[in-house]
Parts: structure tokens; C-alpha cells; sequence
């Protein structure tokens, strides 16, 4: 398999390196650059090497635990008895409305399938557990929403291969093609397809028919398909196989029947495009998925559609109810850049602020959230949510309501911890402390600061008490509203204001690979009658 995968990439390069250099040989390619003093950042990647295959498809080396996740992107569902089925009449009438009189082109809506298929991948199956993906692709448009996938599961960080035996001679096509060779992505032949595809894939994408095939398919699709199913049949007697995603269809079914013979591919997930097509209701895998967000309401109307919303921004929704899940199983094999005692800052503070820098440019979501962590004078702990509002030498600031829980525990027991958690760089904070209360100017100052809205909320919320309804807020919220219109300047309250946290120990945690956590902790100690940070590992 190597080998074929090694002339799968060479070819891949070669062809590249040909449109991007205009070069006519991979030996003028190499004496063109040894006259360079940067190589061509291409030649990073070390798919020239023996293991190049090997790296690119590596997964992550622990067993994987879990199959599935619930995420909050796919958080509306729906039942599947409510939604409107299309037939192939159906579907190809509204391909027709779409790029006819509603103005868009065929690569626009390949564009957006393809994105709707990846983002439904990447929401279900974590390239950090699933990370070698085989997309094939037959010669249609369901094939070209294949190669868009492709496309973009390599920017969601999977390692995508790409089987296309019968190439579209188009220049859309031709332009997806270039695209992911460009990414230097490989193309295999079916021919040189390893036989156990569960030894080189974790994921494997079914783009080889869409709802306008009729038929039986021709090699080299026929084999395929039924590769893939005998693939399925045999590892899960074992529960080991690679997962089955369809577009669309399930290649082999019929559009509106399903799997007529009952021997065609099982997938574990369908992604319906547009709205399911009939057939889709005899989809009997744990993961049914709509994508195509464009569907026009005038089209909705037409055929009168009954489609679940998509939630926010997403580009895909759950189709039924997702599978329960066995939470014992849940779990995440971080891989992140080592975290050593020689590459942290002296000073934790400074070391904290570096870390948060990191937080804001990946754009994680309020990145200064943190969990307060405050106890009673009899010890008993409780924990909340709260904003960090500032950060200096003195410490942690935060705002509140000086008579709510914490702030009543916080006056019986001034000791406090904070944790910050950004999940998106596998990275946790822990910050343990006196706490204590910021001047009444600090106070008034940031009150003023907030959106005049807050400042009103402020006012109205007795912050941990009980109240009978929450219209009550809302009359209380509309009578300050009023009463402050007409001034430039809303008085804070005195039960409001702002707690600092001296830091006295800090502990920061980078996930790591097997449960191999880094874990490096900040303590006080004197020397020589200076107070300064001492750094320890300390064992996961």
C-alpha cells in the first residue's frame, strides 16, 4: 500500500509542480530550486519521504472510545416523522429552479454541499480520533460535492485521500482536482486501493451517486460499493471498521425505495442535501444529517418543505433524535505542542497574560470566562461562572452583586479559586487566592463603562433571591428605564461593585497525548528575603 501511496503522490506533485512552475520534469524542479535559498514550502510536508504516507494518515494512536458526540451546533433537532421527503421528480425540479430563474450556478451549490458535508463530519467524528479520510468519488455532481469535502476536511485538520476512477472532463472538476492537489492531497486509482481499507482509514466517504442515478453501477464503482459493504459486514462482527459517510444517497440505493435488496451500503451517516429524498427514510444509521443551507422560502413554499432549522451559523442540522451515548466512553486524546519548564515565563502573571493572548486570537468564545469557586465558613464549596474584567500585578478582578451567595461567602471565607478553561487549545488555568474588594472609584468607573442596559439589570436584579416570575424583572427593567431616560448618568448602587483575587498559587495545564497531561504549578517561596515563584512539574 505504501508504495502505491508514494506513486499516488508523486504523480500528485509532479502534476502540481508542473502547473505552478512550468517546469517539464521533476528533475528541472529540483536544479531549479537548489539554485534557491528557500525550498519551495511544498517540500515540507515529507510526503517524499518512506513514512510521509504514514504521518499523513496517522490517527491518533490511542483506541478510539467513542463514536459519537452530541454538539452543541446540531443542539435543534427534529423528528424524523415530521419532515418532508422529496421524490426524484422533486429533487430535480428544484435543481432546476435553483440554477435557473433563482440564479445560482452549479459549483455555488457544490461549494456548499461540500461544506455542509465536512461540517457535518467534523461535528460527529474528531479529526483527533478520526483522521484518515478516503473520499470516492464518482464522475457526477455528487461526486464533485465529494471533492469539495475533501477540500475542506483538510482545513479542519483530517488527512484526506481521494479515489476518482472516472473523472468529469470539465473545468469545475478540473479546478476541484487542482484545488486539492495544491494541498498535495493523493488520488488513488481503485485499483490500488488496499484491500482491508480499516487498516489505512478511519472515515470513508461515499460520493460516488447521487439522486439522478438510475441502474446498476458499472465497475469500478460496482466493486466499490460492494467492497465497502463487505467491509461493513465482516468488522462489525468485530465492531471494528472504518465509519460510512453518504451524500446525498447511499450509492446503490434507489431514490425514492432505498435498499431495494437489502444488500446494499449501511452507512453510519447520511448527509441529505437540499431536504431527504425519499429513500432516506429507510436510513436506519445513528447519524442523519441536512446540509445545503439554501433553500430559498419561495422553494419551501412551492414544495411545501418541512425542514428543521439550522441553529446559528451552521451549515448542517440533525435529522431525529442523536444516539445515547455511553458516558463512560466519552473521551478526547489531546494532542497539543509540549508544555516545558524551560519555555514558561518567570512571573505566572506574565505567563497568564500570554496564554489569555492566545485564547483572544483563536477566537475562542469569551475566553474570559472562569469558574469562581468560593466556600462558606463551615467549608461547604460552591461554584459559578463569572467574567474577568481585568487582569494586573495586583491580581484578578471580577463584578458582582455584593449580597449575592458568593459575595456572602467570600465575607465568611476570603479564600477563593478561579479556573479558566479554553478548550479549543486543550489549555486550563487554576488560580488560587485572598479575595478581597476593589475601590468604590474602580467600581464606579467600570459601571459606568458597561452598556447602559447592564447598568440598569444591575439595579433591578436582588442578586440569589428568590422572585415569584420573571416578568417581574422585566416590569422592574421597564419602570427604571423609564425613570433614568432622561439622565446622562445612572447612579451605581451600593450593593454592586468589584472583588480582586491576590493570586498565591497558580497551575497551568496543557492536554497531552494518553492522559500524559502537562502540568506546571507557580508557588511562593523566600529567598534571601525576596518573595519569588517556584516552578514545579507536577504528575498528571
Amino acid at each position: 500500500m505504501s508504495s502505491l501511496i508514494r506513486k499516488a503522490e508523486t504523480k500528485t506533485m509532479q502534476s502540481l509542480l508542473a502547473r505552478l512552475l512550468l517546469l517539464p520534469s521533476p528533475t528541472s524542479f529540483v536544479n531549479h530550486h537548489r539554485r534557491s535559498l528557500n525550498p519551495p514550502p511544498i517540500l515540507l510536508s515529507g510526503l517524499y519521504s518512506r513514512s510521509g504516507f504514514r504521518r499523513w494518515c496517522s490517527g491518533s494512536g490511542e483506541v478510539r472510545g467513542m463514536a459519537s458526540r452530541p454538539v452543541s451546533s446540531v443542539e435543534s433537532l427534529e423528528s424524523s416523522d415530521s419532515i418532508r421527503y422529496l421524490s426524484q421528480r422533486e429533487a430535480a425540479e428544484i435543481d432546476e429552479i435553483l440554477m435557473g430563474p433563482l440564479g445560482f450556478s452549479v459549483d455555488q451549490l457544490m461549494e456548499l454541499a461540500g461544506l455542509s458535508v465536512a461540517t457535518a463530519i467534523a461535528e460527529v467524528y474528531r479529526s483527533s480520533e478520526y483522521n484518515r479520510v478516503l473520499a470516492i468519488c464518482g464522475p457526477g455532481n455528487n461526486g464533485g460535492d465529494g471533492l469539495v469535502a475533501a477540500r475542506h476536511l483538510y482545513h479542519f485538520g483530517y488527512k484526506p485521500v481521494v479515489c476518482y476512477p472516472k473523472r468529469t472532463p470539465k473545468p469545475l472538476y478540473d479546478g476541484l482536482v487542482t484545488q486539492l492537489e495544491s494541498l498535495s492531497v493523493p488520488f488513488l486509482l481503485a485499483k490500488d486501493l488496499p484491500m482491508d481499507l480499516s487498516n489505512d482509514f478511519d472515515i470513508l466517504v461515499d460520493a460516488m451517486f447521487g439522486f439522478s442515478f438510475h441502474g446498476n453501477p458499472r465497475p469500478p464503482f460496482d466493486d466499490l460499493i460492494q467492497r465497502l459493504v463487505s467491509l461493513q459486514k465482516r468488522d462489525r462482527k468485530r465492531q471494528e471498521s472504518p465509519v460510512v459517510i453518504s451524500i446525498d444517497i447511499p450509492s446503490g440505493w434507489h431514490v425514492e425505495e432505498g435498499d431495494i435488496n437489502g444488500g446494499g451500503i449501511k452507512p453510519d451517516m447520511l448527509v441529505s442535501l437540499t431536504a431527504p429524498k425519499l429513500c432516506a427514510k429507510r436510513f436506519c444509521g445513528p447519524h442523519h444529517f441536512l446540509g445545503g443551507r439554501f433553500v430559498l422560502p419561495s422553494i419551501v413554499e412551492k414544495f411545501n418543505l418541512k425542514l428543521p432549522p439550522y441553529p446559528s451559523t451552521s451549515m448542517c442540522v440533525r435529522i431525529g433524535k442523536p444516539p445515547q451515548v455511553d458516558i463512560s466512553a466519552l473521551r478526547e486524546n489531546y494532542i497539543s505542542p509540549e508544555f516545558r519548564e524551560d519555555q514558561v515565563e518567570a512571573d505566572p502573571l506574565a505567563q497568564f497574560e500570554k496564554w489569555f493572548a492566545d485564547a483572544v486570537a483563536a477566537c475562542l468564545k469569551e475566553p474570559n470566562a472562569m469558574a469562581l469557586s468560593t466556600a462558606d465558613k463551615s467549608g461547604k464549596p460552591s461554584s459559578r461562572i463569572v467574567l474577568l474584567k481585568g487582569v494586573d500585578k495586583d491580581g484578578f478582578v471580577w463584578y458582582t452583586n455584593y449580597e449575592s451567595q458568593k459575595a456572602r461567602e467570600i465575607s465568611e471565607n476570603p479564600r477563593a479559586s478561579l479556573l479558566f478553561y479554553w478548550d479549543g487549545l486543550n489549555r486550563q488555568v487554576r488560580v488560587e487566592g485572598l479575595v478581597e474588594k476593589v475601590s468604590e472609584e474602580e467600581s464606579d468607573q467600570y459601571f459606568h463603562s458597561r452598556p447602559r442596559g447592564s447598568q440598569i439589570g444591575a439595579i433591578v436584579s436582588k442578586q440569589s433571591t428568590v422572585i415569584p416570575r420573571r416578568n417581574i424583572l422585566h416590569q422592574e427593567y421597564k419602570e427604571l428605564e423609564a425613570k433614568f431616560s432622561d439622565r446622562n448618568l445612572i447612579p451605581k448602587p451600593k450593593h454592586w461593585g468589584g472583588y480582586r483575587l491576590k493570586p498565591e498559587h497558580f497551575e497551568f495545564w496543557q492536554g497531552q497525548q494518553s492522559r500524559l497531561h502537562d502540568r506546571i504549578r507557580y508557588s511562593p517561596e523566600v529567598i534571601d528575603g525576596k518573595r519569588v515563584w517556584k516552578i514545579d512539574r507536577l504528575a498528571p
